[in-house]
């Protein structure tokens, strides 16, 4: 990608890879240029969501960010709690985070997920008002669906490494229950 690409991709929107009743919606903060240039999700070569969700067991080999429609095959997807593509997070405002909280709270009550996994505590935090909140299990549910808030697999986020982060969402896994890599039936 040319920086002029990366730029012209400034506040596009990148369709969701959803499907009606996941067992896991898993929710970005907002797409990075490289995502909206692509229209592939968490795309950039530093972000670690892709071999994270290989490492904990939610699919049985790492995908590449082109292979995302696979994820409803194992009863996941993908959203943000804000749409339009940034290059940096901090360019959201906070009505914005909010916003996309009822947007988001609207989406997962449609589709049905069971569980919803936002990674990014501090989104979860501002979209949703818990100041408090803590990566884990939250005791809040969504649309009817439970709430896990993850790390951020950005490469910027240095306090989680790739095995810690996969020992995370293993945890969830734990909780959503089964093994992750089986494909589910549609």
């Amino acid at each position: 990608m040319t920086p002029e690409e990366l730029l012209a991709a400034r506040d596009r929107v990148v369709p969701d890879v959803v499907a009606g009743g996941l067992r896991v919606l898993f929710c970005g903060i907002n797409p990075s240029l490289m995502t909206a240039a692509t229209g592939h999700h968490f795309a950039h070569p530093g972000n670690r969501f892709w071999p994270v969700l290989h490492l904990s067991g939610f699919t049985p080999r790492q995908l590449k960010p082109s292979q995302q429609d696979e994820l409803p095959g194992y009863g996941l997807g993908i959203t943000n709690v804000v749409a339009r593509a940034t290059a940096r997070a901090d360019e959201l405002a906070p009505d914005e985070f909010r916003e996309g909280g009822r947007l988001l709270s609207a989406k997962v009550e449609t589709l049905g997920p069971s569980w919803l996994a936002i990674v990014g505590v501090t989104a979860y935090r501002t979209a949703f008002g818990d100041r408090r909140a803590r990566i884990g299990p939250q005791e809040r549910t969504i649309g009817g669906a439970r709430v896990w808030a993850l790390p951020n697999p950005s490469g910027l986020n240095a306090h989680w490494n790739v095995r810690s982060m996969a020992d995370e969402y293993a945890r969830l896994l734990a909780a959503v229950g089964g093994d992750g890599s089986r494909r589910t039936t549609r």
